[in-house]
């Protein structure tokens, strides 16, 4: 079926299962990525600003919040990507029935999500910051930060949930256009809010929300002038399969996320327990890995999508082709960004710490992670090439394994490590989870491909044969 015949808008979204599957995922992850990394950039200068507008106090207070948010913010974005994978597998299959039913189940489970976690993010905040022993010193500060965002969490999980649907359909230009659009906003109420009106850590929680917001309209507006994908009354309803479809692959995901950032809020408890200085330094240390580590990120988001679309139209050896475009942009990352890392953690920690002794610290922290970050950037690639093809049980059980790994190290090193106990939990996390993740992989692949080329050899032969008896 040709694409004009689909109602596909060729300019944005993109059919990964035809062509060269080199040029297609770059021209996707370029978008993919400068949106990604646009994100990470108004993170980052958020964090700037607060810490430079603030303080490090105020700076340890936001940061403090980061893994409590990444608990909430990662189950919907988890969720948001296994619904993304299965509209990419009906966009594959070209299957447009199945398409319309499930973008109107991930409307609905959408809207429910947004209410429940909003409820329950306000609710638990103050609990939550107790069991993250946090120090008296930032706890009001991280409670009114914390309210903010989480008030405004709805913003963020539509923005989740339709860019994952349109990266699904190979549109990375929309999601870039909400986020340079979202990013201006951002930094430009940051600034205003701290440096002309003075409002302390709440002006940067309500940049965050407001961004978000206009992101999140941009993206639901580029949907709704999608036709294949615009779902009829009749897709609304006898949808508790299409449910059952969407969670059969979103809920291990969101769950791998929410485990893994559990795992992140027992270190960041033991940081805690140090004192704010180790608290700053440790916030400081983690936008530097989130930032660094986004090329990959985005190769494994670019991976999912294109595995996706193949996976669903059967196109196995395509799917093994793009692995290996993908693990070949996360080796040439790496060897830039680990090597930034490591010989130059000074530069990077006085970049956003004050305090001599802080910026100390993060220098035990970066060289370590950024010599070994090629063992997270391919497991970026190698777990969303399996959750792609809508196998998410084994990566669901590496996020436990991660969590496990976080917990034992910083609890049993701690002590005798000190701070660099924090870069050996985020190391052994990395390892055992590629580990399952590459097992996992080669039992959903390799079958498929052998199968395939078994298919192709008997074709080939029958061709031959029945040539033969034509001549004959």
């Amino acid at each position: 079926m040709r694409t004009k015949e689909l109602g596909i808008n060729k300019s944005r979204e993109t059919d990964f299962t035809k062509g060269s599957p080199t040029k297609l995922i770059l021209s996707f992850y370029w978008p993919l990525l400068l949106t990604s990394m646009l994100q990470q950039f108004y993170n980052f200068a958020d964090t700037w600003i607060v810490g430079k507008g603030l303080g490090d106090d105020a700076l340890a207070a936001v940061g403090n919040m980061g893994s409590l948010f990444f608990l909430i913010v990662g189950f919907s974005f988890g969720l948001a990507n296994g619904f993304g994978v299965s509209v990419a597998q009906s966009y594959g299959a070209k299957d447009m029935e199945t398409l319309k039913h499930r973008v109107a189940g991930v409307i609905e489970l959408g809207i429910a999500l947004a209410a429940m976690l909003t409820a329950f993010g306000v609710a638990f905040l103050p609990y939550a910051l107790r069991l993250l022993n946090t120090d008296e010193l930032i706890f009001a500060d991280s409670l009114k930060y914390g309210y903010i965002v989480f008030g405004g969490l709805s913003a963020g999980i539509c923005y989740n949930i339709s860019g994952a649907v349109l990266r699904a359909l190979g549109d990375g230009k929309t999601p870039l256009k909400a986020i340079m659009i979202s990013s201006i906003i951002n930094l430009s109420m940051d600034s205003l809010l701290i440096f002309k009106f003075h409002t302390g850590v709440e002006g940067a929680a309500i940049a965050t929300v407001c961004s978000q917001i206009i992101s999140a309209g941009i993206c639901i507006n580029r949907l709704r002038k999608i036709d294949i994908i615009k779902p009829e009354k009749a897709h609304f309803s006898n949808e508790w399969k299409t449910f059952f479809g969407l969670l059969r692959n979103g809920l291990p995901m969101a769950f791998m996320n929410s485990i893994t950032a559990v795992g992140c809020m027992v270190v960041q408890s033991f940081v805690n327990e140090i004192g704010v200085v180790y608290t700053a330094a440790y916030a400081a240390c983690s936008k530097y890995l989130n930032l660094f580590m986004n090329p990959a990120s985005t190769a494994g988001n670019a991976m999912s999508a294109y595995a996706g679309q193949n996976y669903g139209a059967g196109e196995y050896k395509r799917v093994r082709d793009g692995l290996f475009v993908c693990l070949g942009i996360a080796a040439g990352v790496y060897l830039i960004l680990g090597s930034v890392m490591f010989l130059a953690p000074e530069m990077l920690a006085g970049w956003l710490l004050t305090g001599s002794e802080q910026i100390a610290l993060a220098c035990e922290f970066l060289p370590r992670c950024g010599i070994m970050m090629l063992f997270v950037d391919v497991l970026f690639v190698v777990r969303s090439c399996v959750q792609g093809m809508g196998k998410p049980m084994l990566p669901m059980l590496s996020g436990i394994l991660e969590m496990i790994l976080r917990i034992f190290v910083i609890s049993s090193f701690i002590e005798k490590t000190g701070f660099r106990a924090t870069a050996y939990a985020e190391i052994s996390a990395w390892i055992g989870a590629l580990l399952i993740n590459a097992f996992a992989l080669y039992i959903a692949l390799v079958p498929l491909l052998s199968k395939e080329r078994h298919e192709e050899t008997r074709t080939e032969q029958s061709k031959i044969y029945g040539h033969r008896r034509r001549t004959a």
